[in-house]
């Protein structure tokens, strides 16, 4: 069964947005995967010294066959740093798998499908 980690910006760190009702969309998300055969998990950063152990943890815990890092962390110009952050340590910690962008939290799957 194919594999796919999503990484994305935490909700409920982003001031003024419903956090939990934007997890709870992610959620549904990650269920679509298995709709599709396609074993994901997902990781919710932010921006601060937990990003780096918190992501490499979900790197780490198998050979992914494609990370998708989600819109909120590459459109949103403040976090570049974050994305480039991120950006290395895929290519460092799970060099095997491809790399795909999603535009929501609601096609990731179709992100994922690219690639796999």
């Amino acid at each position: 069964m194919p594999s796919a980690l999503v990484v994305g910006y935490d909700p409920r760190a982003i001031p003024g947005v419903d956090g939990e009702a934007l997890r709870s969309a992610l959620g549904a998300e990650l269920f679509r995967f298995g709709e599709h055969g396609i074993d994901a998990a997902m990781t919710l950063i932010v921006f601060d010294a937990s990003a780096e152990p918190a992501l490499v943890a979900s790197l780490t815990q198998q050979p992914w066959d494609v990370v998708i890092v989600g819109g909120g962390l590459r459109k949103t110009e403040p976090l570049l740093p974050l994305f480039e952050q991120i950006m290395n340590l895929i290519r460092r910690h799970a060099p095997q798998a491809a790399i795909a962008f999603n535009t929501s939290g609601g096609d990731s799957v179709e992100a994922a499908q690219r690639w796999l």
